[in-house]
């Protein structure tokens, strides 16, 4: 059973387009086609998702949370304390919700393109109900129309707030929400004027939200004067701007170029981003038909392109728990992975998000994830001190500032896993597995695995050969 060049393209696209593949369906991929693949992860994420929901209150959610209308202030210190804990504990489970939906979600492909979505409009407040809501817009419309998207988010109270567009008002205008969005959301930076940006900033002022959390213009903060925005003049409001954004060609090729670099490669290449972004701009920005232009065209699975992509924490994480199903006795540990990890659901380090690739890797940032594959499946202890970040921290630091060690008590189902390689003749099995496990063209040497797997049985050399496979380097990349 060794594998094919489909099943290595198969796997490819399945790190790329998903969190990487399941033990139970892997025997399947050597024989289907990756286009047919692609068209099977396009019809299971077809369905809108179900809302995450942890907050089911509006105004309480608003009350854990808000400092910008007015509310914090009537509260004594002590209710302040309170009602943050206890907002920071619901971003937690907001946290561990979705991390579950992207491991067992059969919506793939939304999943991780909302997790992209994600860190493209970064926002960072304490403030579950904003976060919930933004992160329902972002999943709903992940694969739909980038445009609508874009206005919908532009209009959440998450991003209203995180911009400060709230303070947004006429004769006293606030840049930080106009100049973001062409900056970070749009058209990149140096494609615009500084003028652009306080004539914009002019256009969406009155933009704001209510104590339900809603949107609301609010005419009597506005400015109604004349604007000259990217060229064009006239009296314009907030909707006007994005429009005219998204008239601007630029703006397609900066997104396609964003969605490349994540998705196939940290360098872009020039030609296919123009003609990618021009199908983007023609089609009128649906997302749904650029990623089946990348996925379904044969230079996306050029060795190039293969094994050359360091996967984020969120992606090493869940992908490690796709191939070995598991329960965990104690899931809040993985928050405390995403922190030492640097990259905590809801908590981006900036407005710009996380800025991935070689970043993710330091020397300390290495040694744990090569560690997690042991950690995660209940086999290694572990003592770690993340780097300090206020609030990030997330109310998991120890009393002495240190983090004391543990072992995670971890119910694996090996059964799917070892069934799939049960045809597999002893000799072939350890290159199987390493197939199958890792993505890079430079293969581990076999005989430094087999000094740590465990060759009493069967079943054991199965299960720690991946566990060990998975701590290797190469694990790191697909």
């Amino acid at each position: 059973m060794s594998i094919s060049s489909n099943q290595l393209k198969n796997h490819h696209l399945l790190w790329r387009a998903a969190f990487g593949p399941v033990a139970k369906n892997a025997s399947e991929l050597k024989d289907v086609s990756h286009r047919d693949l692609y068209q099977l992860l396009e019809k299971n994420s077809a369905k809108k998702p179900d809302d995450l929901v942890i907050a089911g209150n509006p105004l309480d959610g608003l009350m854990k949370g808000t400092q910008d209308i007015g509310m914090m202030q009537k509260l004594n210190e002590g209710q302040k304390k309170m009602l943050r804990k206890q907002s920071v504990e619901d971003l937690k489970n907001l946290n561990l919700t979705w991390l579950d939906e992207m491991i067992n979600s059969e919506s793939q492909l939304r999943e991780k393109m909302s997790l992209f979505w994600h860190g493209h409009f970064a926002c960072r407040i304490i403030n579950i109900f904003f976060q919930q809501q933004l992160i329902n817009t972002i999943r709903s419309n992940a694969l739909e129309n980038f445009g609508y998207m874009l206005k919908e988010v532009s209009k959440s109270p998450a991003m209203l707030s995180f911009l400060n567009n709230q303070q947004n008002r006429k004769q006293h205008p606030n840049e930080n929400f106009a100049r973001e969005v062409m900056e970070l959301f749009t058209m990149g930076r140096g494609n615009y004027t500084e003028e652009d940006v306080k004539e914009g900033a002019r256009a969406f002022t009155g933009w704001g939200f209510n104590l339900q959390g809603e949107f609301i213009n609010r005419p009597f903060l506005h400015d109604k004067g004349i604007k000259t925005f990217l060229g064009k003049t006239g009296n314009f409001g907030g909707d006007d701007i994005l429009d005219i954004i998204l008239e601007q060609k630029q703006t397609a090729k900066f997104i396609t170029q964003k969605i490349y670099r994540y998705f196939v490669h940290d360098i872009p290449d020039a030609d296919e981003v123009e003609k990618l972004a021009g199908r983007f701009y023609e089609g009128g920005y649906d997302i749904r038909k650029l990623l089946g232009d990348i996925y379904t065209s044969d230079w996306f699975y050029n060795v190039k392109n293969i094994g050359t992509h360091i996967k984020s924490p969120v992606e090493l994480i869940v992908g490690i728990r796709r191939m070995i199903p598991l329960e965990l006795d104690k899931p809040q540990a993985q928050l405390l992975f995403e922190r030492i990890l640097s990259q905590v659901l809801f908590y981006p380090p900036n407005v710009a998000g996380w800025p991935g690739g070689k970043n993710w890797i330091d020397s300390s940032a290495l040694m744990f994830r090569m560690r997690l594959p042991q950690i995660i499946t209940g086999a290694d202890d572990f003592m770690v001190k993340p780097k300090d970040d206020d609030d990030t921290m997330m109310g998991m630091e120890g009393a002495d500032g240190k983090f004391k060690a543990r072992q995670l008590n971890a119910t694996v189902d090996w059964d799917s896993v070892i069934k799939f390689f049960s045809p597999l003749a002893g000799k072939d099995l350890m290159e199987e597995i390493s197939n199958v496990i890792l993505q890079t063209k430079r293969k581990v040497d076999p005989e430094i695995i087999n000094r740590y797997v465990d060759k009493d049985s069967r079943d054991g050399f199965i299960k720690t050969t991946i566990i060990e496979l998975m701590s290797t380097p190469e694990y790191q990349l697909c």
